[in-house]
Order: C-alpha cells, then structure tokens, then sequence
C-alpha cells in the first residue's frame, strides 16, 4: 500500500528547512512572510519577503511570525507553512497525506506545543510529531541516541538555543534559552549605537555578525573591517562608520555569556557517568550559531570539555526530524503525536 510521503521541518525563527525522505533537504528559505496590511492577502514568502524587510510601503508588512523558537502569530504562521509545503510536495500528497515531524525548542508549554501541531495539521497532513530540537540535531548529526552513552547538544538558533544531555533515545537533562542569534543581532545593534550614535537595522546586524563575528578575538588572529550604513542619532543623517571584528565580538560577549552558563548548568546536573561520556565524546555543537568563529574555541576553554562542530550544523535538526520518521519505534517515548498534544 503506498503511504505518503514523510516530512521533517525545522520550523526556525530565522528559517525553515524541509526534509523529504528519499530527497533531503528540499526547501531552506527565510521564515518571514509579507502580507497586506489586513494581513488576509499573502504578497510573499521565504527569500523573496525576507528582502522586503524593512522596505516595504504602509499597505505591506513583512514579519517573522516565529519569536524565540515558538509561533508567534498562529495565521501567519498557518499561511507560510502552506505555502512553503505547496512547494515541496507530491501531487499524490494531496491523496496520500504525508506524516509530518517538527522540531520544537526543549523548553516549549503545552498551548506552544498545540499551535505548532494545529498549525502543521492545517496544511493538509496526516499525522503530527514533535520532537525536540537537541535531539533532532543529535540524530541529523549522526549521533546513535538509541545507545546507553551520554551525549551533550547545544543548539544554538536564530530564536533559542537549546542545550541537552540525550541517552537511550531520550533527553535527560536540558535547557532551552531565548538567546540566539537574533539576540546576538540585537546586541550588535546596541552596541553599534552606544559607541557610534548610529542606528542600525536587523539585516545589517546579521551581515555583520556573519562577516566579522567571532566568539572571542585569539592572539595573533587579523582584525577584520567593514563599513557600514546607518542614521546618524545625532543629526538624523545618514552615516557612514567602519566597525572591527573587535567590536563585534565585544558586542557578542553578553548573549554568550548566558549560553557558557546555560551549558555549564545542564553539565552540572547531569550524572557523573554520563558527564564521563561526554567528555570522551565532546559537547556537539549545531545551528547557525554554530557557525560563529571560534565558538568551539570559546565553550571549550569555559567547560573544559572538548566541543565538536556538526558537520553540516545548520541542517542537523531537519535532517534529524526526517530520520526520526524512520525510528519511532526506538524513540516512541521520546516523541509527541498530535493526538496525545491535541487531548491535552
């Protein structure tokens, strides 16, 4: 008999990626839309709305209609899931509704869990299951989380990053903060207007921690320059300033500093055989965050515990979404269906 197609999402702030078994990852797009301002007619989805950011004229918004990981704007949210999964299925879906994973922050409620699932269910699947995202990425990563052997994740987002300790199929410890990378974002943002009087917008703040963004500056290491655009808070003027990679990183201090201490507490209540665990295999770092220059670096030096980056870390948790479609047995436990979300 043939079943529909299954579909793992990485349902991020910043993105949403598309897992297709058989296929792999076939959508990887912004998670913004651009709606009339009545917000009943959709103008855009994915790259092309994310460019309207800030452009656009009175009768348009575009918005992220996910904050901190969780949904929230329910319809808008609704309307770009459609869209995005419009793009990616079968025409057989529409007859054989596919099974659907997504990846949650660990430390979502109950009514969060139930708008994502509604959501999801509202675009015409069959069946919902939430997994949470430091598992997902565990398994998208290749970690076997069947096994009786500690593993730490710490995946760091646009919207949370969620740190967690997984054996047996499980998480044993974990904490899910609202401090990523568009915290980081909001950072440059402040400290570029502290020390230059010059005010900035999001995209800019995102380019600049992608250009010149580092955990920490290492001895020896070449300082980075890039000029950058903005409205003078002096004169209203636009303004032109040449920000460093020191600058940048003295900016980042204070959103990592809340992530070495969300790492160090879940280190801190985990078991001690499997802390030992963790420190033959190291702390797995996934997510866009993970992409920031000398992270590893930086989390090694405040734990003492080695940090590995994720081969591919911006897609570990939609490829691990997908691949535990393949393993519910193993992870039954683990997993939450929309019917066990929806009874709640």
């Amino acid at each position: 008999m043939f079943r529909g197609e299954d579909i793992g999402i990485d349902l991020g702030t910043a993105s949403v990626l598309i897992y297709v078994r058989g296929k792999g990852i076939v959508l990887k797009e912004p998670s913004v839309i651009a709606v009339a301002q009545d917000k009943k007619e959709v103008k855009a989805v994915g790259a092309e709305a994310y460019r309207m950011l800030g452009r656009t004229p009175g009768n348009i918004v575009a918005v992220r209609p996910l904050k901190d990981g969780v949904i929230a704007d329910y319809g808008l949210t609704e309307k770009m899931l459609i869209l995005f999964l419009k793009k990616v299925l079968s025409p057989a879906a529409r007859f054989f509704k596919p099974r659907v994973m997504v990846g949650v922050p660990s430390g979502v409620t109950d009514v969060e869990r139930r708008a994502v699932v509604q959501a999801v269910a509202e675009a015409g699947v069959s069946k919902v299951y939430l997994i949470e995202e430091p598992l997902a990425a565990a398994i998208g990563a290749g970690i076997n989380v069947a096994e009786p052997t500690g593993s730490m994740v710490v995946d760091i987002g646009g919207g949370s990053a969620d740190i967690a300790v997984i054996s047996l199929g499980g998480i044993v410890r974990s904490e899910s903060l609202r401090i990523a990378g568009n915290e980081m974002d909001q950072a440059i943002i402040r400290y570029i207007r502290q020390k230059y009087n010059l005010l900035i917008g999001e995209r800019t703040a995102e380019e600049l921690k992608i250009q010149l963004g580092r955990a920490k500056v290492l001895p020896g290491e070449a300082q980075e320059r890039a000029e950058i655009r903005g409205r003078d808070l002096i004169t209203g003027l636009p303004k032109t300033v040449e920000v460093t990679t020191e600058d940048v990183a003295e900016a980042l201090q204070e959103p990592l500093e809340k992530i070495v201490q969300g790492v160090k507490s879940v280190l801190e209540a985990t078991p001690p055989e499997l802390i030992s665990d963790i420190i033959d295999r190291g702390i797995l770092l996934t997510g866009g965050g993970a992409l920031l220059k000398n992270l590893d670096l930086a989390l090694q030096e405040a734990t003492g515990v080695p940090v590995v980056v994720a081969d591919n870390p911006i897609e570990a948790v939609a490829l691990g979404t997908g691949k535990a479609l393949e393993m519910l047995h193993v992870l039954e436990d683990a997993l939450l269906s929309s019917d066990r979300v929806l009874r709640k």
